[in-house]
């Protein structure tokens, strides 16, 4: 089978702004991304990977692989066996739709097709649909609990072999080869910890199921991990962090609370960064919406940040309930709380960020975890800046 996820405009829209820099299969809720929970669930061979039907600026870093027999499917969608069963008895040209939104299509076509030639089935079934920011962390919870049962099925977790780490129900405790904790506190009664390859859980760290830590990244010492939790891949955490889902190459390294919220790659919070998850008057959180250029309603009485890629606060910054910051901006602590909307490339959130001193910033960033800014990376990010350029009303 090959696979192609495609970004529903609709949906690619009202996921901004992690969505800027990203496929939407590219998101992180649970263990994996979805375009990794596609591959394991198909059991495509080595060597084969799924590809994007994504935004023509994203092209180049995230191609495109078509042949004469595609399978196009939502890229918002986290497979299920219930789903893959339908889409495996599509014949070409045939489609399978819900509510009048086209979930995949069978095809030769080298993208999907406006006019469907063949049958197309109403999936019945329920289905987790990644389509606003906050369902990130809200279906984080069972998401890692699927993928965990997944990559671990029929494997052996190794050791805890330090003899100060408490485990409670280390059955449903995973630890790849080269993690390591110290003295720290793995509580999984509740849920289960998956911790991924030369990860570390440094002395005196607590963490309570479902909670996963990618490859690589590290909990600081005394850091307090609450249950729904994802950390990706080469993160730095401390403090206090609840269902919560941080992407690659991000620091939370010093206290401060994290609630409810989702961070991109290459994120940086200040010492003493706060979020506030839930409004004194408990009314339902609302949450700027590039989509609709306005506020919208989450229906969620808990709803912390959502930033995206690039960027960063400054010490003892403090958000509000339901803030959302866009790519690559520096909020800095100027007295009280900043707006609940930044716009990407904001400095301040009262001057536009110069797009080379951005760059040049996130190159050097970059630099420090020995990784390339390349050239497509730059172009993402001038395009962005470009098309953000109406956000930024001073």
């Amino acid at each position: 089978m090959n696979i192609i996820l495609f970004d529903d405009p609709v949906i690619r829209a009202q996921l901004l702004p992690l969505t800027f820099t990203r496929p939407v299969a590219s998101l992180r809720v649970g263990i994996l991304t979805i375009a990794e929970k596609w591959k394991l669930r198909l059991a495509l061979p080595s060597g084969s990977e799924v590809s994007f039907g994504t935004q023509s600026y994203l092209e180049k870093k995230f191609p495109r692989t078509a042949t004469d027999d595609n399978y196009w499917i939502s890229g918002a969608i986290c497979p299920d066996e219930a789903f893959i069963a339908v889409l495996r008895i599509l014949k070409p040209n045939d489609a399978i739709e819900k509510n009048g939104r086209i979930l995949a299509v069978r095809t030769a076509d080298d993208e999907v097709p406006e006019i469907i030639t063949g049958t197309v089935r109403s999936y019945p079934g329920e289905l987790t649909i990644i389509d606003h920011p906050w369902k990130i962390f809200n279906q984080n919870g069972p998401q890692l609990r699927i993928d965990f049962e997944i990559i671990t099925k029929g494997r052996i977790s190794h050791p805890v072999t330090d003899k100060a780490t408490v485990v409670y129900n280390e059955a449903n405790v995973f630890i790849e080869e080269g993690a390591t904790t110290k003295a720290a506190i793995l509580n999984a009664e509740n849920g289960p910890i998956y911790l991924g390859k030369n990860s570390q859980v440094q002395e005196g760290a607590i963490i309570r199921g479902p909670f996963s830590l990618g490859e690589r990244s590290i909990i600081n010492m005394g850091g307090k991990m609450r249950g729904d939790t994802t950390i990706g891949p080469d993160c730095k955490i401390g403090g206090e962090v609840a269902n919560s889902v941080v992407y690659a190459f991000s620091n939370k390294a010093h206290d401060g609370y994290l609630g409810n919220s989702v961070l991109g790659e290459w994120v940086n919070l200040g010492a003493d960064t706060n979020t506030s998850n839930m409004k004194n008057t408990y009314d339902i959180v609302k949450l700027w919406s590039h989509a609709k250029n306005e506020f919208v309603s989450t229906g969620l009485y808990f709803c912390g940040l959502i930033m995206g890629d690039h960027s960063k606060t400054g010490i003892n910054t403090m958000f509000n309930t339901g803030s959302l910051v866009g790519v690559n901006s520096n909020v800095l602590n100027k007295g009280g709380y900043p707006p609940n909307f930044i716009p990407s490339f904001s400095w301040a959130g009262r001057n536009t960020y110069d797009i080379e001193k951005a760059l040049s910033t996130a190159e050097r960033a970059m630099g420090r975890r020995h990784q390339p800014m390349t050239d497509e990376d730059k172009a993402i990010l001038r395009e962005v800046f470009s098309i953000t350029a109406v956000d930024r009303k001073w």
